[in-house]
């Protein structure tokens, strides 16, 4: 495959579709749509998120240390699109209809049909040139029962859940899961291919 050098770029990096929920100063809800997180480990397993200064949703998280990372599906795709395209600065962004409950551990509001919410307070914040990193402690996830059911092999539960990724170019993509094969496994047919 010949390679050709490019600018900087995350047009082939996939990356999950979240809305993350704050509550404002009168404690009305108000959800984002961002795509750049990711987890890392620090004394235990932790989210990370960056979001761009000045948005209501780097705000209100700067402000109670606190948001929820509500996973985007395709049934949710036209709420999580419109909450990603209108500002939360915008008078009257939060009158559509969206279910919305307070998480379970932390003071955050969850979207109800979102099968798989990170409850998350920030542990440390790494402010960037027009971004922040947040790297959380995720203090409670809001599963649905169907993606805890280890009768259900993990490719269904993936296609129940319906989870959107985003590649950066603009378009959203459905994840269709096909497995490959297990972990470990493919160590030992390239072993043996080369051998």
């Amino acid at each position: 495959m010949e390679k050709v050098s490019i600018g900087a770029s995350n047009n082939f990096c996939p990356q999950p579709v979240f809305l993350f929920g704050t509550a404002k100063e009168d404690g009305s809800p108000n959800f984002g749509m961002f795509t750049w997180a990711g987890y890392c480990w620090d004394a235990e397993f932790c989210f990370m998120a960056a979001v761009e200064a000045g948005t209501m949703t780097s705000d209100r998280i700067r402000a109670s240390k606190m948001f929820s990372a509500n996973l985007v599906t395709e049934p949710l795709l036209p709420l999580a699109d419109y909450f990603g395209n209108v500002s939360g600065h915008t008078p009257g962004k939060m009158d559509v209809p969206a279910e919305v409950e307070r998480g379970r551990v932390l003071d955050v509001p969850v979207l109800k049909d979102s099968p798989w919410v990170f409850e998350l307070e920030v542990k440390q914040t790494v402010p960037l040139d027009g971004n922040d990193i947040f790297i959380c402690k995720i203090r409670n996830v809001l599963a649905a029962k169907e993606l805890t059911d280890e009768s259900i092999n993990v490719d269904e539960r993936v296609k129940i859940a319906a989870p959107v990724i985003w590649f950066g170019a603009n378009p959203y993509y459905a994840v269709n899961p096909a497995k490959l094969g297990e972990a470990g496994e493919w160590k030992d047919l390239f072993k043996k291919a080369v051998s």
